[in-house]
């Protein structure tokens, strides 16, 4: 029986582990992220990859750099090492072992996107397709050969958490009905071509930050490519304000300054950006809780009308 090692880390990997269990792949090892201490009581805290293979009584490894710590791996014996999201660079002589390879399913349709945020940057970046790439790994970060894709549109209201969990299915879907096909020799892997290839690294501190004189599109497409995590933010009266959702307004050629806060409506608080307008429909003030506009204006909102967003952080 074909011995399988997962490496993942996050809850998209979870899905792709999930279904090679449901599909009764012989999963004898799992490769995830150390764990992490989160918060004032240093928490210990289990990645979501971990805690699926503790629930399904599988074995978990935790190298801290899987570069310099890779023998329990290959202990294992595997003859197909399946990946996703794993949040390091796999050494070749990993890459090298398995009879059948090392393949990973990669958020994005690759060559585009590659990266470890092509969920949030393909919203950010005002792409209009993405999807999920099945590939063999290889030494140079998501350059390997495809062997199997499944598109998506992205949506006017898609956010990063909405198009996630639709990638995750898709993801789920792909190794589904093509994992049997690599395991019987019928995928030919196909070269990715170089100068399609377009980048996704993870979201910085600085790309959080939203600055309302771009464009309209840009400002709704970067505020909602963030929703549900990070969560982008502004900075109004010297405070930081996050943006938990958000809806696009009128076109409207007018003089009032990008980053205006014109007024608080139904859709929620309208601020000026660019040509246009967007409504912010619930926020959270620094050091204050997540609220609704509604809520937000019958407390601190009132202040903000006529108030402009920084420009820089």
């Amino acid at each position: 029986m074909t011995r399988v090692i997962f490496m993942g880390t996050p809850e998209f990997a979870c899905s792709i582990l999930q279904t090679l269990l449901e599909e009764r792949y012989n999963v004898v090892a799992v490769v995830t992220q150390p764990d992490k201490k989160v918060g004032r009581a240093q928490t210990i805290v289990y990645s979501p990859v971990k805690q699926l293979a503790l629930d399904n009584n599988i074995p978990v490894i935790q190298p801290i750099s899987i570069k310099q710590e890779y023998q329990e791996v290959l202990d294992y014996q595997p003859d197909l090492i399946v990946t996703c999201a794993y949040g390091q660079i796999v050494p070749e002589i990993i890459l090298n072992t398995p009879k059948y390879g090392c393949v990973n399913v990669h958020a994005s349709l690759l060559p585009r996107l590659r990266g470890g945020a092509p969920i949030h940057k393909s919203i950010m970046y005002g792409e209009k397709e993405t999807g999920v790439t099945l590939m063999y790994m290889a030494k140079r970060m998501d350059a390997g050969d495809m062997l199997a894709k499944r598109a998506t549109p992205i949506v006017e209201d898609d956010t990063v958490g909405s198009l996630h969990d639709r990638l995750m299915g898709l993801g789920s879907e792909l190794v589904k009905e093509e994992l049997p096909r690599l395991l019987n020799g019928e995928l030919v892997g196909i070269p990715q071509n170089e100068s399609e290839a377009t980048f996704a690294y993870n979201v910085s501190k600085e790309e959080e930050f939203v600055d309302f004189t771009k464009s309209q599109q840009e400002i709704y497409d970067h505020i909602r490519s963030l929703i549900p995590w990070p969560v982008s933010y502004g900075i109004i009266k010297g405070k930081k304000m996050k943006f938990w959702g958000v809806s696009k307004g009128e076109i409207k050629s007018d003089s009032v300054v990008s980053g205006t806060v014109v007024s608080f409506e139904e859709k929620g608080m309208k601020v000026k950006a660019g040509e246009g307008y967007v409504y912010i429909s619930a926020m959270q003030m620094e050091g204050k809780s997540k609220m609704s506009a509604k809520d937000f204006y019958n407390g601190f909102g009132k202040q903000l009308v006529g108030e402009v967003f920084a420009t820089s952080m």
